[in-house]
């Protein structure tokens, strides 16, 4: 199968050159026959130069050069800085978003099975007024705070904030009956897709103990009326669960626990799975991943950047039924 994956190199000031590295030793021909990567051609050799680490490398200009399966194929993303180890925010912010834009352009086409980004700092994004990777590629495909998703997946157990990056002052405000069935349907639907099973869907509930159920409270307002309308729909479906319980036993009899806010879910989600997980966004055009976790300031350079979760990416990706 014709399965071609995009890996954004992205922010300049990470560890994301030494894990591209990392990763792509660890993977095969057939795999890396399959790669593109896209960012600036003479950035990354100086990168790899600096680390120390040897890879041949190909620049290329369409998604055709699939030959050449012993190089890494590069999109050259022209530079607007020349100090490769020391850029600024802002020329760091423009290069990623030209990154961003060549990578939406790409995976329109046929043949292309998804988009892996590398870590960034979400500062980066501050000129698109998007918080993160998730809500900028659903702006810029026209589906933001409509069908969009968050997925923390890993093959045991998956996770979705219903809401992302948002002040923890405005969850609230944001919880309403309407998203949380226009994003369980975009799930539900986008799960059986991928996985070819429908999925069992716990959903928890905003406040501690559900609140007790009282009247007034989101649970009983919002949370419960769209679990009835998606039951409804025929979604394998269950909540409002209390979350203090959520994550010792419960999580184990479905395949996708859903909070109402990032931390809620991302948070004991970690504690059990650390680093063995992919953030998947589901509802574009296109299959977007990224490892789960930031560009590691405190390690660049120093060659001890963790591949793994970007090695779960490319697998995630090459394995897609496509």
């Amino acid at each position: 199968m014709n399965k071609k994956i995009l890996i954004v190199a992205g922010d300049p000031n990470s560890i994301n050159t030494e894990i591209i590295y990392k990763t792509w030793k660890k993977i095969n021909d057939n795999k890396k026959k399959k790669i593109f990567l896209i960012g600036n051609y003479n950035l990354i050799n100086e990168q790899l130069s600096k680390l120390k680490l040897k890879i041949k490398v190909l620049k290329v200009t369409n998604l055709n050069s699939d030959k050449f399966s012993k190089n890494l194929k590069i999109f050259d993303v022209p530079l607007r800085f020349k100090n490769p180890f020391n850029v600024s925010l802002e020329s760091a912010s423009d290069y990623l978003i030209d990154c961003l834009k060549l990578a939406d352009k790409l995976a329109r086409k046929t043949g292309v099975n998804g988009i892996i980004n590398c870590p960034i700092d979400k500062k980066l994004l501050k000129k698109t007024k998007k918080v993160g990777v998730t809500e900028y590629f659903a702006s810029i495909c026209g589906v933001f705070d409509k069908s969009e998703v968050m997925m923390i997946y890993n093959n045991k157990f998956s996770v979705v904030p219903l809401t992302t990056h948002i002040k923890v002052r405005d969850i609230s405000k944001n919880i309403n009956k309407k998203l949380i069935i226009l994003k369980l349907l975009s799930l539900n639907s986008c799960y059986k897709k991928i996985f070819n099973k429908k999925p069992k869907i716990g959903v928890l509930g905003l406040n501690p103990h559900n609140a007790e159920m009282k009247k007034d409270v989101e649970e009983v307002k919002e949370i419960i009326p769209a679990i009835s309308v998606l039951k409804k729909k025929g979604v394998r479906i269950t909540g409002p669960l209390s979350t203090d319980t959520a994550f010792i036993q419960n999580y184990k009899k479905f395949n996708i626990l859903v909070g109402m806010y990032h931390d809620q879910v991302l948070t004991p989600f970690k504690a059990l799975f650390h680093y063995d997980a992919v953030n998947v966004t589901l509802g574009l055009p296109y299959i977007r991943v990224s490892p789960d976790h930031g560009p590691a300031f405190d390690l660049i350079g120093k060659n001890k950047g963790n591949y793994v979760s970007l090695l779960h990416c490319v697998n995630f990706i090459y394995n897609l039924k496509k």
